[in-house]
């Protein structure tokens, strides 16, 4: 049979991989993953593009893949470099009928698939790219892609009323042995990738473990053995601990799960256990997920521009480094903001009502550059996502698709709403322990008395807020 080269993209499972099953089809599979080097270089803010954490769990989750490809007769070619002249190459060292791969949307990507057809073509070898990120197949979709709604809540009631969504695919049973001949080369460690070790801190909200095994783990974990599904819509905006939301993003970001082997279990729970608005929820969820894709496929690189989805070009961004860095450092003197800062430096993840508090303040209370806080976030989720990242990013600045013009967070009020008892706060800015719940969060208005009664100085222990918090009051 003919040789078939497997690229492993963000797609890192067996289950549910339309592309792998199609590629098994044609000819032996050779599985190959490619860390892309250009994802580990420094950014012109001064930080990875790829962080420690997201590093960690991208690593974890290629030895996932290669041990469950074992486990079928299998295994996983390692490389380093830029995947378009790696593949070239081994397509033509290895004479290969073809290339196969999930089909990305975005601008790196797609160059980069562009790229690669392009060295193939003069070999006579195909690339074929197959969808599979998303729950609602691309073909499927009641509409052609430039007629998309700009408003989720008119494309959700479109595909829901007229779109279905496809059965999985089983995981392949079997695949042939890599040839001998065929070196196959070591995982990478953080420290060969050019990072220090890192340890989990005991305040995360999760021990996250990368793979399709721990993604499967998460999933019986929170549906079955904890029993969390119907109570999803209510706790979905807490802030500290595993359970108040599903924490699939982390593995639906490398596509260690699908978004669809998700759809499956819940209708499976909503059968055997209950079906109500928390099980509705989380496929709502999913089908957010779902617009930001078809977002970027609309638009393409203006999702990346600071003038964004509406090439908004009145706005002006200031591009203010002093306080950028205090925003990244947790250091802007405003608790509910830094509190979740520090817990993104500290264990790669925050909560999606933390993202949208701190996305708020830094781009309509300091008017940075969101462009930025979207690069940063881009260095430091467990669960970055392009689509969605740069999507919501887009939407939280006022340059995206949300139908409410210039959405803003009051902190204050956002903080009170959702930390009342500034236990989260506490857990994070253990230099603020002794400041009581009706003021941690207005810990910049404290008096010199105030100040020495609750052991903090400020502008010594914690910092003095860069923004006046008064108006949060008053609003």
């Amino acid at each position: 049979m003919q040789n078939i080269l497997f690229w492993f993209r963000n797609d890192l499972r067996l289950h549910d991989n339309e592309a792998l099953i199609q590629a098994s089809k044609e000819g032996n599979v050779i599985p190959v993953y490619i860390f892309d080097e250009r994802q580990f270089i420094d950014t012109p803010l001064g930080f990875k593009r790829t962080g420690t954490f997201r590093a960690k769990f991208l690593i974890e989750s290629v030895e996932n893949l290669r041990k469950n490809l074992q486990k079928i007769g299998s295994d996983l070619v390692i490389r380093i470099g830029k995947p378009e002249e790696i593949l070239a190459k081994m397509a033509a060292d290895l004479k290969v009928a073809a290339v196969y791969a999930s089909k990305e949307v975005t601008q790196q990507e797609t160059t980069i698939e562009a790229s690669l057809s392009k060295r193939l073509k003069p070999l006579n070898i195909e690339i074929e790219l197959v969808w599979i990120a998303t729950l609602y197949h691309a073909r499927d979709l009641p509409f052609q892609i430039n007629f998309l709604s700009d408003v989720f809540t008119e494309f959700r009631k479109k595909v829901e009323r007229s779109a279905k969504i496809r059965l999985t695919f089983d995981a392949p049973k079997s695949l042939p042995k890599i040839d001998k001949t065929i070196e196959l080369s070591e995982i990478p460690t953080l420290n060969t990738l050019g990072y220090e070790n890192i340890k989990t801190d005991k305040r995360s909200v999760l021990a996250f473990q990368g793979g399709e095994t721990a993604a499967q783990y998460r999933l019986d974990e929170y549906f079955w053995d904890n029993d969390l599904l119907k109570t999803y819509k209510e706790t979905r905006n807490g802030l500290i601990g595993a359970d108040y939301s599903s924490k699939f993003s982390a593995w639906l970001s490398l596509g260690c799960i699908s978004p669809r082997t998700i759809y499956e279990e819940v209708k499976k729970y909503e059968k055997e256990v209950t079906a109500n608005d928390s099980t509705y929820w989380l496929v709502f969820e999913l089908i957010w997920r779902d617009y930001f894709h078809f977002i970027a496929l609309k638009f393409g690189t203006r999702i990346f521009k600071p003038s964004g989805i509406k090439n908004d070009l009145m706005k002006s961004w200031k591009q203010n480094k002093v306080n950028f860095y205090k925003w990244v450092k947790g250091e802007t003197g405003v608790p509910f903001i830094d509190a979740n800062m520090r817990e993104l430096q500290q264990t790669g993840f925050m909560s999606n009502r933390g993202r949208q508090n701190v996305a708020s303040f830094l781009t309509k209370d300091l008017g940075i550059d969101w462009t930025w806080g979207a690069a940063y976030f881009e260095s430091q989720l467990i669960d970055y996502d392009v689509c969605s990242n740069w999507g919501n990013w887009n939407y939280l600045a006022g340059v995206g698709n949300d139908p409410r013009e210039d959405r803003y967070f009051n902190i204050g009020r956002q903080a009170d709403m959702y930390d009342k008892q500034g236990e989260y706060v506490n857990l994070w800015l253990p230099e603020l322990a002794k400041v009581p719940a009706e003021k941690i969060h207005f810990t910049g208005l404290l008096s010199e008395e105030e100040q020495k009664k609750y052991g903090v100085s400020l502008g010594k222990d914690y910092p003095e807020p860069i923004i006046n918090v008064n108006k949060w009051i008053k609003s």
